[in-house]
């Protein structure tokens, strides 16, 4: 099975890293190391996932990829 592609990237502005799931809309993480966020934003995720189970919303299929991996 395909999985949600993470984005880990450093904030000058809160001065820590933020993780989040492009396909999962406002679904992040935050934490002082790469690490942490993405500790966070797995937390996140299943949090996400069961919300949407249980109030019987649509979860989108695990699509978004970088620019970099797709063919020129």
């Amino acid at each position: 099975m395909k999985d949600y592609h993470i984005n880990v990237f450093y904030s000058e502005e809160d001065e820590g890293y933020i993780a989040d799931i492009p396909d999962l809309r406002h679904c992040s993480g935050f934490g002082l190391t790469p690490s942490e966020a993405l500790a966070e934003v797995l937390k996140a995720k299943e949090a996400w996932l069961k919300s949407a189970k249980d109030k019987k919303k649509p979860v989108p299929a695990p699509t978004y990829r970088p620019a970099i991996y797709k063919a020129a």
